[in-house]
């Protein structure tokens, strides 16, 4: 018998602790997606309340109150309001901050009286009890009607018991009588008695909502109009009621935090959080502590991820070195090794750095550091046309451009939303960390001054700052064009300074690392197979006159097998249907200093950035004989006249493409959907094309 799995919906203001409590309910078994009709992630998880009740909590976006502003607090409110069709929630877990009660009262106000099942998970106790706040936590279930539980997810206190208390409010008949919180129908009584005569089981306070947003509620025509026809009747002010309801929402909860709050007076002595801004948000010693931050992320990617990617580099090298010796001579060993083998070593070579990244970035985000870094970004983003709200898209483009332009969506203004999308896939994604990784180590010298500062990782930072910098002046140009005007505010609240969570830090750590390998991994892998095939294959004429001049040869010569068959390989592959490709487009590329190799991996990072690897790795598989590791081949690599192809002009100038091209078809695919046009991917893929041309032209005649 299958047990009915019980849907709930997690819900609280944002920085109240409600990540926290997902990952420590859901722990590893949650999956990401996105809320069907809008580019909002969700993520949904399992977790067993107890032997009988299985659940499924999917956590919602978090919102301040159930008037949404944003397209993520319109998500969390529709599925409040059971007007998604899609999802449908059993049971509400709100998630309140005990520190700042009074404003996650509001909210948990609003939902009580829209009649549904709720738990209160009180989160922030330590903080509270740090400001000197207690909470009659009987008291305050007492006086809402509901069960308040107090937890602490990142120590795992308090979860058995709210496991408990949900499934044991999931039994209770969702029909019985739940007290109100405040009397709504005074609000607007002939318009709400109105509104449930045609839709009978709304609450009071459902009604209000109906009356105010229905035109967003899947609703039929005759519904809407219906409703029209009652707001014009009764004369219903929408502004009006919810300013009067928010005044009485606030008067009763002023009313039970003196019942059952003790708080200290306003001249108590600063928290640690208050005391350690004081320093991290300084008009001068705020912005050198960051830059060190940022220092030491990029140095701790080579730092850290060097050993873990020389073993796996090793593994693979053997592997296909004991497949060579091993298997015989015939087409699937030949795929096997140069297709499979080399292409799946082209993914999980780069797994260490980009888990690394993922988990230093969530590090920042745990301790509220990256709160402050949008704080103190806001001065320099207004000069350029953005505010401090378009921060972290880009800080969230280091890992990959498509979730980072959808959360420009939390941007009100019009006009520096749209910057944010046009500038944020200049930021350097984790897609790009490979291309920087091997091309550093092919040219870059393994040096470190004072002990500590690789030059490699110095190189690195630079890159992403050079991304940084050009979507700054990119975003100063284009602020003149785009004709937008509306009011912009910047409204941040920042989060208590807290120790970093590492199990939650080691579970991003692992979901980056499964997403990269095996959606990214799927792409590199089928465009592998796929360059083998162009690469090993080739017009009958051509590769049967090639195959025909170096058995002369080899007849005429046996002593220079070995190297004749160096060259055969060689020749084969620039007569195979890739060589032909890449031969085409070398004369647009060879100002820049690449080769058609680079040329073909060029025209197949469009389908992901990371698949340049992937197809060096195929290129050279197919051409070498030898089974050395990839950037011995690269290193080793030549143009037909005998100089080197990765100079360090070159290579520079490859980083620089990397850097700023547009090479992504899905980060296209996203800006469409968000512009709801063509019109700006298109300018979008133009612009940073010919920037990334410009640049990478200049860089190489400078070095050169």
């Amino acid at each position: 018998m299958v047990k009915p799995v019980l849907h709930i919906a997690l819900v609280g203001n944002p920085n109240s602790g409600k990540s926290s409590l997902f990952n420590a309910l859901t722990g590893l078994n949650q999956k990401v997606g996105n809320f069907p009709g809008v580019t909002v992630d969700k993520k949904i998880g399992r977790a067993s309340l107890d032997e009988l009740t299985p659940a499924e909590l999917i956590d919602l976006p978090g919102t301040y109150s159930l008037y949404p502003r944003r397209a993520d607090e319109w998500v969390a409110y529709k599925v409040l309001m059971g007007a998604d069709s899609d999802i449908k929630a059993d049971l509400v877990l709100l998630v309140a901050d005990a520190s700042n009660l009074k404003r996650n009262l509001l909210f948990c106000s609003q939902i009580i009286d829209l009649k549904i099942p709720v738990v209160i998970a009180l989160t922030m106790n330590d903080i509270a009890a740090k400001k000197d706040i207690e909470i009659d936590i009987n008291g305050l279930e007492a006086e809402l009607g509901i069960p308040v539980v107090a937890v602490n997810p990142r120590k795992n206190k308090g979860l058995a018991e709210l496991k408990k208390v949900l499934a044991q409010t999931a039994k209770i008949n969702p029909n019985i009588h739940v007290r109100d919180f405040m009397n709504t129908k005074k609000l607007a009584t002939p318009a709400i008695e109105a509104v449930q005569k045609l839709f009978p089981r709304l609450s009071d306070y459902a009604a209000v909502h109906y009356l105010i947003n229905h035109e967003n509620f899947p609703l039929d025509t005759v519904a809407q109009n219906a409703i029209e026809k009652i707001e014009f009747d009764t004369k219903f002010n929408p502004t009006k009621t919810q300013a009067e309801e928010i005044m009485q929402r606030y008067t009763r909860i002023r009313q039970i935090m003196q019942l059952h709050v003790v708080e200290p007076g306003p001249l108590e002595k600063k928290l640690f959080t208050d005391r350690l801004d004081n320093l991290l948000l300084h008009r001068t010693w705020g912005y050198i502590i960051l830059l060190s931050v940022l220092f030491l992320l990029f140095q701790s990617i080579f730092w850290l991820a060097r050993f873990p990617m020389d073993g796996i580099e090793w593994g693979f090298k053997e592997i296909a070195n004991w497949l060579y010796h091993t298997l015989p001579q015939v087409w699937w060993s030949d795929l096997l090794i140069n297709g499979f083998i080399a292409g799946l070593s082209g993914i999980l070579v780069f797994v260490p750095q980009i888990m690394i990244l993922f988990g230093l970035i969530t590090v920042l985000e745990d301790t509220g550091y990256m709160a402050r870094i949008s704080f103190l970004s806001d001065k320099l983003m207004r000069k350029v046309g953005l505010n401090g709200k378009s921060v972290m898209p880009m800080i969230s483009g280091f890992a990959c451009a498509v979730p980072a332009i959808m959360s420009a969506r939390n941007i009100e203004n019009k006009k520096e939303r749209l910057l944010t999308i046009l500038i944020t896939p200049l930021m350097s994604c984790s897609a790009r960390l490979p291309v920087y990784t091997i091309l550093i180590s092919l040219v870059i010298a393994d040096k470190y001054y004072l002990g500590f500062l690789s030059l490699q990782g110095l190189v690195m930072m630079g890159l992403y700052f050079l991304g940084t910098f050009m979507a700054l002046i990119v975003s100063y140009v284009m602020k003149w064009f785009i004709n937008i005007k509306e009011k912009s505010f910047f409204i941040l609240e920042l989060p208590i300074y807290r120790a970093p969570r590492w199990k939650n830090a080691g579970i991003t750590m692992i979901q980056k690392a499964r997403i990269f390998v095996t959606d990214a991994g799927k792409v590199i892998m089928v465009i592998s197979l796929l360059l083998w095939f162009l690469s090993a294959y080739g017009p009958g004429e051509r590769m049967q006159k090639v195959e025909k001049k170096y058995a002369v040869l080899m007849q005429l010569s046996p002593q220079k097998k070995d190297s004749l068959q160096k060259h055969l390989s060689a020749e084969k592959l620039q007569n195979s249907y890739a060589g032909i490709l890449g031969k085409t487009i070398e004369p647009v590329i060879k100002p820049l200093g690449y080769d058609w190799k680079i040329g073909i991996a060029l025209i197949t990072s469009f389908a992901a950035r990371e698949v340049f690897v992937g197809t060096m790795a195929t290129l050279y598989s197919v051409e070498e004989t030898d089974n050395s590791s990839l950037r011995q081949k690269m290193q080793s690599a030549t143009h037909s006249d005998g100089s080197k192809v990765y100079t360090l002009p070159a290579a520079l100038s490859l980083m620089v493409f990397y850097v700023l091209a547009m090479q992504c078809m899905s980060t296209l695919a996203v800006v469409k959907r968000e512009t709801k046009t063509w019109k700006w991917p298109v300018f979008q893929f133009i612009y940073m094309t010919g920037l990334a041309y410009l640049m990478s032209l200049l860089v190489y005649r400078l070095f050169s």
